[in-house]
This record gives C-alpha cells, structure tokens and sequence, in this order.
C-alpha cells in the first residue's frame, strides 16, 4: 500500500481575472470600485473583454463555413445579448421574450432559431410574423404552426428538433436519447416529413441537442459524428433540400472540484470531417453550433458582501447580503444531485495569508442558502466582498430572485 497523500481535488485556476493590490479586479477595476460603482451588493458582473475573446478562440477551431450561435438562455441579460449579437452568426432562443430579446438586438431574423418545448399560439404567430425558423418538437406544433401560417398569409420555416436514438455520454443534462420532452423520436420523423408538405410549410433542415455541459472533447467528438449520420438517414424522406444542420452544442466549463478546461483538439478535428461529409452529402446545407454557457460562463462573477461573521460550535459561517435567490446554481439546487461548491474567493483579500475554513451562506431563511460548504478561504470580516467564480451562464434569470421578497439582483457588463 503507497504511503503517499492522496490531495483532495482542487477547482480549475481561475486565471482569467486580473489581480491588483491584493484585490481582484474586472477589466482593470478594483472590486471595490465597481461594487461603489454598482452602488449596492449582491450584483453579477460579467467581462465583456473575456467573451470576445472566447468567441474568438471558439472562431479558431471551426472550419471555415460553420455559423456560431449564441444560445440567448444561458445569459439573456440585454446588453450582453447586444455586445454578442455582432460577434456572431445567429441566436437561438427559446421563448417570445427571448425573440424580442434577438430581434431588439438587431439579429437577422434568417439567423435566428426558435426551439423549446410546449411553444405556445402566442409564441408562434409573433415567430411566424418575424420570419425566424422554428424548431418544431411534436406533431401538435406543426400543426398550430400551420394554422399560424395560414392564419398570417405567412409561410413558416421549419427545422425538425431531433430527439436522437443514442445518448450523449458524461453530459451534466441529457437533452436527448431516450424518453424526452424535446424533440421528435428520431423513429417518428419519417411521416412527418412526409405530412409536411400538406401543411404548407417550409422545411429547412434538421437541430440534434444531445445534452449539455460536458467536459470530455472526445465525447463531444462523438456526439458530432453520430448526430450527422442520424441527420443523413432521415435526409432521405426530406421534402425539400436540406439548408440547415444545427448540432447544438453542450461544450461545458470546469464548475467543481477535480474538473478541467474542455480539450477541443477531438472536437474541432471531428468539425472538420462533419463539415466534410455534410458537405458532400447535403451541398446546400449550414452546419450550426448553438453555444451558450461555454462563451459567457467564465467571463461572469457573483459578489455579495459580509453582513455578519458568526461561530457556531466550532464552523466559521460569513454571512452575506446574496445568496441561492440570486445565484441558485452555486447553491446546488440547479440540476446538482450531490451538493458541490463551486470556486468561490474573498475578492478584497485574494493573496492574504491567513485562511480558514468557513461557509458561505446567505439571508434566507432556509439551510439550502449556501454558497460555499466549508472551504478554505481567506480570513473575512463583514465588509468583505465573497466572490463566486464561473457565474456568466444560468445566474440571474435561473434563479428564484423572489423569495423572501428581497429585492432583485443587478447586473452590469463591464
């Protein structure tokens, strides 16, 4: 038996924000700074410096042709939505207050894709009348979407939203393969792309989303080329030439302990051969990636400030004025089975030296309001300002921001 010391798993470095006088700072603000600036605490701040530059980066490895989608719910805050929006090639959203989102940033509405399930009449007559394409996800809504058609004297554009006959492996959420609300049973759209023709609508190509959040590139790889060969299969009972292929996304971003940054040599290796293929086998076809939390997730901070310091029976707890209604996530109620912490800093003293361990918890009353279970932290006193790390996707909007009637959490883009 080794006698070696096994470490417990540390987060990723998050390296990506500068540090200045001990204290970190966002585009080369103090946090202290642009907490005054803000004039309150708790409140999100997101770089808009580090999503161009992520978007860049993603830019580096797809081939030439592929078109990059911003997937509006990862971050739906309007004026990232607006400083995105020209940077790449479309917006996928998922509801009206989502097109309206795209459409006031100045999106082409060519470029836009609607998916979600369970769209409603309301939902479908202003998309029809924005002419943006619809991923329809059962049988019903190709129906309502017809009738909203014909009802407008508008023809509708239709991809398919696929739910695949395989599952993506290592996805934190599967979106796919199996029973599942989204999508069509890939073993169903034969007849309907046969019915599609007698409602009038305009079919334009196929969306696979297998799942999300996933950290293995190999994987990812995978998922790539086996939702390609379903796209060919059910190409053959198209009734009009295939112009769209949306391959989702699901690229994800080291939230916990032990986890590391996504390799995407395998992924863009096999975006290359995909967009080959497809290439070949469907000419007039667009390859679409649909990525959402892989290109803000990491440029974004949550900060609360230390309300209170307390002991109790030996366990150090900072209590602060944010919490799981701002930032339900990094409390682990959002999708987490086994609660884990997310990185989490004392912004004002990033390099002091002296440490301990202490909870992070929140003003609710509730025991689910925890940002950080006992971690090692600098020592803090009320006025310091707590930070949690990878905090620009799934935040603000995702969360129950109105329980206990506390008051709403701003966000700034700085």
């Amino acid at each position: 038996m080794s006698d070696a010391v096994k470490t417990a798993p540390q987060h990723a470095p998050q390296q990506q924000f500068a540090v200045r006088d001990g204290e970190l700072c966002i585009r080369g603000e103090k946090l202290s700074l642009l907490a005054e600036r803000v004039g309150q605490t708790p409140f999100y701040a997101y770089d808009r410096a580090l999503i161009a530059a992520r978007i860049h980066a993603v830019r580096q490895v797809l081939p030439q042709g592929v078109h990059l989608h911003y997937a509006i719910k990862a971050n739906p805050m309007p004026a990232l939505v607006g400083f995105v929006c020209p940077l790449v090639d479309g917006m996928d959203v998922a509801s009206a207050g989502e097109l309206k989102l795209a459409l006031d940033a100045g999106a082409d509405v060519r470029s836009i894709g609607f998916a979600g399930p369970g769209k409603r009449e309301a939902e479908l007559r202003p998309a029809v009348a924005s002419g943006v394409l619809l991923h329809v996800e059962s049988a019903r809504e190709l129906r309502a979407l017809a009738d909203a058609a014909q009802a407008l004297g508008r023809p509708a554009r239709v991809a398919l939203r696929i739910n695949p006959d395989f599952e993506l492996r290592g996805a934190g959420m599967h979106m796919g393969g199996g029973p599942k609300p989204f999508g069509i049973d890939a073993e169903q759209v034969p007849d309907l792309l046969r019915s599609m023709a007698q409602h009038g609508l305009v079919f334009e190509g196929f969306h696979v989303y297998p799942g999300s959040q996933n950290l293995r590139g190999e994987v990812i790889a995978e998922s790539l080329r086996r939702s390609l060969d379903l796209v060919l299969r059910l190409a053959q009972d198209s009734p009009a030439p295939v112009r769209l292929v949306n391959l989702g996304g699901g690229w994800g971003i080291p939230y916990f302990p032990g986890e590391r940054a996504l390799d995407l040599a395998p992924v863009a290796s096999a975006l290359a051969q995909v967009q080959m293929d497809l290439g070949r086998a469907l000419p007039m076809a667009r390859l679409v990636l649909e990525l959402g939390r892989y290109l803000v997730g990491e440029a974004g901070i949550y900060v609360a400030r230390v309300i209170d310091r307390k002991v109790s029976r030996g366990q150090v707890y900072l209590v602060t004025d944010g919490g799981m209604h701002h930032h339900l996530a990094a409390s682990g109620n959002f999708g987490q089975v086994i609660r884990r912490n997310y990185p989490v800093a004392i912004g004002s003293r990033l390099q002091a030296t002296d440490r301990e361990t202490a909870c992070v918890v929140g003003p609710l009353c509730t025991p689910l309001d925890v940002l950080a279970d006992r971690m090692e932290l600098a020592v803090a006193q009320p006025g310091d300002l707590v930070v949690v790390f990878q905090s620009g996707a799934y935040g603000a909007t995702a969360s129950p921001q109105a329980f206990l009637g506390h008051p709403p959490c701003p966000e700034v883009l700085v």
